[in-house]
């Protein structure tokens, strides 16, 4: 038997580390990373750090596996993110089954919370329904980015009463949704938002939340969608990756 432990760590601040998962950490053995390469070597050095700065014992090794890359030209967009899945699911089951001890504890380290727009569960959900390695695992939710870039623009996610839209860039492509006055947008690759600049709107937005790098930029759409455009582009060039995060609110509805 071999226990896992999926341990959300927040969003960038390691202030945002919970008790939950401090306890957690120290629990584990070996804690199983995917590099996505020099580009974002900077997350791989933040899981890193979090580690020593909360685990209290020597036990623990980081062993780092070269993800696997997801085909980002087809357009058949949700079975190349499947493929992919599946490929990592291989990756990490293989890593389990020869980095983890019979008995021993692995820890897999999630930005964020591990239940929003991260597809740490379903993989290991697939490794589980394999059965070919007993398997026990848990769930330590952490801080979302959103609750981090709400806390940081001083905002409540929600009106009165009103409803909240969780969505992605390619979804918010594709219409802004009217069955509520405040939508938050992740996966955000193009910045979808600027389609709808000539709506009364207010946004939002913060980029590497939690981290040295955050940027933080709010006011009407109209006016600051040039200025979030080019601090995106920006940094983008600067670091070789971004995560951003954004709320967009229809104005009139009390808080």
């Amino acid at each position: 038997m071999r226990r896992l432990l999926v341990i959300g760590i927040g969003a960038g601040d390691p202030d945002f580390v919970t008790v939950g998962a401090v306890a957690a950490l120290n629990e584990v053995d070996v804690f199983l990373v995917l590099d996505k390469g020099p580009a974002t070597a900077d997350l791989t050095a933040a899981r890193r750090a979090v580690c020593e700065r909360f685990i209290t014992h020597d036990r623990w090794r980081l062993v780092e596996l070269s993800d696997p890359e997801r085909d980002r030209r087809t357009p058949a967009y949700v079975r190349a993110v499947d493929d992919w899945r599946d490929e990592r699911a291989a990756l990490l089951e293989q890593a389990l089954t020869e980095e983890v001890p019979d008995g021993g504890t692995a820890g897999f380290l999630v930005w964020g919370d591990p239940s929003l727009y991260d597809g740490t569960l379903r993989v290991i959900g697939t490794i589980a329904r394999h059965g070919s390695l007993d398997l026990e695992w848990e769930v330590i939710p952490g801080i979302t980015s959103v609750q981090a870039l709400t806390a940081r623009h001083r905002v409540l996610l929600n009106r009165v009463a009103g409803a909240v839209h969780l969505t992605t860039g390619r979804r918010l492509a594709q219409g802004l949704p009217d069955n509520a006055d405040d939508v938050v947008v992740m996966l955000d690759a193009d910045l979808a938002c600027r389609a709808y600049a000539d709506q009364d709107l207010d946004i939002y937005w913060g980029a590497y939340l939690g981290t040295e790098d955050e940027i933080l930029v709010s006011g009407k759409l109209a006016d600051v969608v040039d200025e979030i455009a080019e601090k995106r582009a920006a940094a983008r060039a600067r670091k070789g990756w971004i995560m951003d995060t954004y709320l967009l609110r229809r104005p009139g509805a009390e808080a």
